[in-house]
């Protein structure tokens, strides 16, 4: 059985009590001077949570498992609900057309790729979003809102594809504004769970990662 991706959500009431965020990869060395050198190992951030703080009853304990076991440990991956980043709008706003600037019209180009802006100083950073939430994306062309006949929209990949004569003009603002998912897998291929440490209150450790399916 090989590697591969199940567009299935982590239950959001195990999610919302999760714990993580980005992680980057920097290598830091330090000069007899005493100065440093710093290189950048990873253009982009890769995300870890646990989620085992999420599990606060027996019922939520069987779901996890039941989870846990259909994705077969790490082979399979999964949506995953990042209660502190999962909108292309500022919280507590919705997502809006003009949200985040996905790409200018050449007249030619139909389709594009999702993405969130990080940051609007010296050096934002552009993150991919291909787990959009199907129902939630929004697009917008020079300023106006676009139907929604006039563009397809794949929430497995992130793509969004113009119709024929809605393709984009030339030096025309794409924008979007969506809801999304991260893609992840459990970080290892055991549950350890102890029933008498978690009746005590203690939280299991499930660790999960994000992936580029």
């Amino acid at each position: 059985m090989s590697a591969g991706f199940n567009e299935i959500s982590f239950p959001l009431a195990l999610a919302f009590g999760s714990s993580g965020g980005p992680e980057r990869r920097t290598e830091v060395v330090t000069l007899a001077s005493g100065r440093e050198e710093r290189n950048q190992r990873w253009a982009d951030s890769r995300r870890r949570y646990n989620v085992g703080s999420g599990v606060r009853s027996r019922a939520d304990m069987e779901r996890l498992i039941a989870f846990f076991e259909e994705r077969r440990g790490r082979l399979y991956g999964f949506r995953f609900r990042d209660r502190s980043d999962f909108s292309s709008a500022p919280v507590p706003a919705e997502p809006g057309p003009f949200d985040q600037r996905i790409g200018t019209g050449d007249g030619t180009t139909a389709e594009f790729l999702l993405v969130k802006r990080y940051g609007d100083g010296l050096a934002p950073w552009l993150r991919e979003i291909e787990k959009p939430v199907e129902g939630t994306i929004r697009v917008g062309v020079g300023g106006v809102e676009t139907a929604v006949g006039a563009f397809s929209a794949d929430p497995t990949t992130g793509r969004i594809a113009f119709s024929s004569g809605h393709v984009p003009a030339a030096g025309a603002a794409v924008t979007a504004g969506f809801l999304f998912d991260v893609p992840v897998r459990f970080d290892s291929d055991r549950l350890d769970i102890d029933l008498a440490a978690f009746e005590a209150g203690e939280a299991p450790s499930v660790p999960i990662v994000e992936i580029k399916p």
